[in-house]
């Protein structure tokens, strides 16, 4: 493994167990998928892919479909995905994201499935079942979208809410 993703991970464990010496500055902007660290990192099979999140989107209740499509663009399905922003693992959880939902291990393929559908559900239920207004948090934050209202009026988190929200929909 290269040694600035070992570094990379190292931090983010102290990250999730509050200790001091972090690497990553921590804030809720989402980077683009093109700005994840993926070195040494193929996306799972997709049987197996597909399996996990069937498996834990049922066990959290939430559409698989969704959880796919949030799964595809935040990590293209590579477990060890890292953003410049340090969120991890297939969801791109950031560590207090993890921390919150008692995600040991971010990379972890199980656990980041079941953590970030966890996050969903509640996002889904903070927003009464907007979708788009959902997603939007999950990108850039609940703050933001609290803040605007809905999906707020930034570039990268519109085009991440479009994004998935076309993949969802029939064409």
């Amino acid at each position: 493994m290269e040694p600035s993703l070992e570094r990379q991970r190292e931090s983010l464990r102290g990250q999730m167990h509050g200790k001091a010496g972090q690497f990553f500055t921590v804030d809720w902007v989402q980077p683009s998928p093109e700005a994840h660290t993926t070195a040494n990192c193929e996306p799972l099979p997709e049987p197996l892919v597909n399996s996990l999140i069937e498996e834990t989107a049922a066990e959290q209740g939430v559409d698989p479909d969704l959880v796919r499509e949030v799964a595809r663009r935040e990590s293209d399905f590579r477990p060890c995905a890292v953003s410049a922003k340090g969120a991890a693992g297939l969801m791109q959880l950031m560590p207090e994201t993890a921390k919150e939902f008692e995600v040991r291990n971010p990379f972890d393929p199980r656990e980041s499935l079941t953590a970030g559908s966890r996050f969903l559900k509640y996002l889904l239920e903070r927003y009464d079942g907007d979708i788009a207004s959902a997603l939007g948090a999950y990108n850039a934050g609940p703050a933001r979208v609290d803040k605007a209202g809905g999906v707020p009026p930034i570039k990268e988190t519109r085009r991440y809410v479009s994004d998935i929200m076309g993949r969802l929909t029939p064409n």
